[in-house]
């Protein structure tokens, strides 16, 4: 099984994204820019829970294209739209509470 691969890749691109932006992803007007580092906590979670998941269950060394595609990429692509949709009801909530 090896699903947590294509989370763990986007956690790395999503890491090095934030760190190269450094301190202006915190100023930017942008909501999902400003999210980043919630999307990079909840990536690295589940990475981290899906490797300790294939230890436990000898599962760690397979290697499937197939899996990287029908589990690994849904399970990404599912997990980024949560967190956009999350980062916009968060940002709607700021501005009704502003008025």
């Amino acid at each position: 099984m090896s699903c947590f691969l294509v989370p763990m890749a986007q956690a790395i691109v999503t890491s090095a994204y934030r760190k190269a932006r450094g301190g202006a992803i915190e100023k930017s007007g942008s909501v999902l820019l400003h999210n980043i580092p919630a999307l990079e906590k909840m990536l690295w979670g589940g990475t981290v829970v899906l490797l300790v998941d294939h230890l436990i269950h000898g599962e760690l060394f397979t290697f499937s294209l197939k899996e990287l595609l029908t589990v690994g990429l849904p399970m990404s692509v599912i997990l980024t739209a949560v967190w956009a949709g999350w980062a916009y009801l968060k940002e709607r909530k700021r501005k009704l509470s502003a008025i």
